[in-house]
């Protein structure tokens, strides 16, 4: 599935996934979130690609949404909306259970499916102007558990209640003292700031880090759902890796590692 509503783009170690739909704030129809799980299929293919961002085009938004346009073809009946509710899921999901970090670069407007969007990357960063709102409350629709939970684990119980309860916008300063971003940064230092986190995480053991991210997934969980034999084996593929014997000797040499990523 492709379409000129998303662009895949690759910068040395860092795979870039650009929502496409500046006219419409970067509302997302059904053939661009199916779009964008091919991108991903490619990104996770590729082994020199350590890290992804996600953005959206045209400097006034991230994502702000579905494409309220695309209602009559993608989401007329209960089929249809089911279709739509189970492929936005999927990749959502999906960006949680990645082996590869990944971050969210915020210009602008990140509104409804953008917020979710967002939350289900490991790592936010936003301009100093960028706007948060999840307008459901507004519109009558219901919110399903997953998308609920995580808002919860990133901002707590409270912070998502306020964010729902509401439906209004809040900026970035906002979104900062709830822990919903990770970084707030003036508007021409963004994407330099975004590049030199991926080249860091780029740079460090893949296997490190993908093993954090399983891990910090399974903290997440109650204790009876954890699966504490894979975290144990993530550990372990640690130790046993060319790159932890590579890590050893970089820091007996005083030299920067070269991490082949096994």
């Amino acid at each position: 599935m492709s379409t000129d509503k998303m662009i895949a783009r690759k910068d040395g170690n860092t795979g870039w996934m650009i929502f496409n739909n500046p006219e419409r704030h970067n509302a997302v129809s059904l053939e661009m979130w199916q779009a964008a799980d091919t991108i991903l299929d490619d990104f996770e293919r590729d082994p020199a690609i350590r890290v992804i961002v996600l953005t959206g085009a045209g400097g006034k938004a991230f994502v702000s949404g579905a494409d309220i346009s695309k209602f009559e073809s993608e989401r007329a009946s209960e089929k249809a909306v089911e279709e739509y509710n189970a492929t936005t899921d999927r990749l959502y999901q999906r960006l949680g259970n990645l082996g590869k970090p990944t971050i969210a670069m915020i210009r602008g407007y990140c509104i409804g499916g953008g917020v979710a969007l967002a939350v289900s990357c490991d790592l936010r960063f936003c301009e100093e102007g960028s706007r948060f709102a999840i307008p459901a409350a507004k519109l009558g629709l219901g919110y399903r558990l997953p998308g609920v939970q995580r808002l919860i684990d990133l901002v707590g119980p409270s912070f998502t209640k306020e964010i729902f309860f509401t439906a209004r916008q809040f900026d970035a300063a906002e979104a900062s003292s709830m822990g919903l971003v990770n970084r707030v940064v003036p508007s021409a230092e963004l994407e330099d700031k975004v590049n030199e986190y991926a080249a860091t995480i780029a740079g460090n053991a893949p296997l490190t880090v993908a093993s954090i991210k399983r891990l910090v997934g399974e903290a997440m969980k109650d204790p009876e759902d954890r699966d504490l034999e894979m975290c144990d084996r993530v550990v372990r593929e640690c130790f046993a890796s060319q790159d932890y014997v590579e890590g050893r000797r970089a820091f007996m040499e005083k030299r920067k590692p070269a991490f082949v990523g096994r």
